[in-house]
């Protein structure tokens, strides 16, 4: 699975300070939520900066190098793609030149009605340089902004047409303007140092600045940061529910961030918690997938009294982008990103602790290393129920029909993973781990009941996204 981006905005009251290197420490905070590209821009009262590139953080700017990026105020991006291809011309944030001056936009979410946008737009004689919604949203902006002169008046007005999730960090001129969708599907927070206001998509990205955070961005709000912090509405804010994405908590989010006054961390204690109360098992050992799962699995330890152990090392220079042709290499890869420790597998039952099973290919490939590694029994326990639809709000999972889950049941599953049990977390334990109302969080994909409409052409637009 895949989750589109990680999004940060600073603006320092320090008119002659430099807020890249701030930039970079909370972009590398974030680089869990996307390791295709990243990038800063940057505006120093007259000229807006940008460096970006493809990689990890530390490649783009390699040694720290943040030269030409100077200026107050600036925003940054981490990708990971869901809408457009890993191309160069894709990587954010997105800049934008015309008559009233810059325009620098980094995006987390996925509009569903891009593709209808984007044709409106071309028909009108706008060129398009890459193939992301977030280009489209530029457009959007850049059109209202012309027409009006006001960037926050802008952004409401094309509110109305965006349809899906949407967190947003805008640098125009010298303004920052941070904007998260009625919905609040996407997490956005706000936190403070002395002298910098910092918007970022999770609140670790502060604890790296040392800022503290002051708040979450509240769903269908627009914020204005310069020497001040203006908050805005957008239309439909409170009248809209709320639909936070559950996958945050089950697995994107770091388990030290906090996410609309939730901890992460206790969330998935509680989850592995709830596993054994629904799904206990007689076994020697708790072990976790790494890393996602690991804090599931202390949960389940704890409340079952059984040892938690780690079969798996992984390894954490292999990224989530290998992928292998033959059946054999995708195998081998599972192999080089987690390799078995037989001592404490051998002729062990074992409670192998999941925050999550989509197609089912890597489950079935741990299950093997585990089996050929000597362990007796594996009872999968997943932390989140099964998946049966895909999401179209920024998780590039799959297509329904290779979602294991969407046409076979539980039995089937075990027979196909090759374990000798296999439990899932049911709904109601996981709305009741999160903490937020059933009403309040987006399972989409777990119900196939989305919080929006979704294209009519479904297959047109999986294509376009990919």
């Amino acid at each position: 699975m895949q989750d589109k981006c990680g999004i940060v905005g600073a603006y320092s009251n320090n008119k002659t300070g430099e807020i890249a290197k701030q930039i970079y420490y909370a972009l590398y905070s974030l680089q869990h939520r996307g390791q295709e590209s990243a990038g800063i821009s940057t505006f120093n009262g007259g000229k807006m900066s940008t460096h970006k590139g493809m990689g990890l953080v530390c490649d783009v700017f390699s040694n720290g190098n943040f030269a030409g990026l100077t200026g107050n105020k600036g925003i940054g991006h981490v990708r990971y793609s869901t809408t457009g291809k890993s191309l160069i011309e894709n990587s954010q944030p997105f800049i934008s030149e015309f008559k009233s001056g810059y325009v620098s936009i980094a995006h987390n979410g996925d509009i569903i009605n891009s593709m209808e946008l984007r044709k409106q737009l071309e028909s009108e004689g706008r060129i398009f340089y890459s193939t992301t919604d977030s280009e489209v949203i530029c457009h959007l902006l850049i059109k209202e902004y012309s027409e009006n002169g006001d960037m926050v008046k802008a952004m409401q007005n094309i509110s109305k047409q965006l349809i899906g999730s949407y967190s947003l960090v805008i640098l125009i001129n010298d303004d920052l303007i941070v904007v998260r969708d009625p919905m609040g599907i996407k997490p956005l927070s706000l936190g403070k140092t002395d002298d910098i206001t910092m918007v970022a998509s999770e609140s670790v990205a502060f604890d790296v600045i040392g800022a503290k955070k002051v708040r979450d961005v509240e769903p269908g709000e627009i914020l204005l940061i310069n020497d001040e912090i203006k908050s805005y509405s957008m239309p439909g804010k409170g009248n809209t529910p709320r639909s936070h994405c559950m996958f945050e908590y089950v697995y994107f989010a770091r388990p030290d961030s906090i996410l609309d006054g939730h901890d992460v961390y206790d969330v998935r204690l509680d989850i592995g918690r709830a596993l054994y109360q629904e799904h206990g098992v007689d076994a020697d050992v708790v072990m976790p997938v790494p890393d996602s799962a690991i804090t599931a699995a202390i949960g389940y330890s704890r409340e079952s009294g059984l040892p938690y152990g780690e079969g798996l090392i992984k390894n954490r220079y292999v990224g989530r982008t290998f992928i292998m042709p033959s059946q054999d290499d995708r195998e081998t890869s599972v192999k080089l990103k987690m390799n078995p420790i037989k001592s404490e597998l051998e002729g062990k039952r074992i409670v192998l602790v999941d925050d999550s099973v989509v197609r089912g290919t890597t489950s079935k490939a741990l299950v093997n290393v585990l089996r050929k590694a000597g362990a007796k029994e594996i009872h999968l326990r997943v932390g989140c129920p099964p998946i049966i639809s895909p999401c179209y709000y920024g998780i590039a999972m799959a297509t329904k029909k290779e979602l294991i889950a969407s046409d076979k049941r539980v039995k089937e599953i075990e027979k196909i993973l090759g374990v000798d049990s296999l439990g899932y977390l049911s709904i109601d334990s996981l709305i009741k781990c999160i903490g937020i109302e059933k009403d309040h969080l987006c399972t989409g994909c777990l119900t196939g009941e989305y919080p929006t409409d979704l294209p009519g052409d479904i297959k047109e637009y999986e294509a376009y996204r990919c």
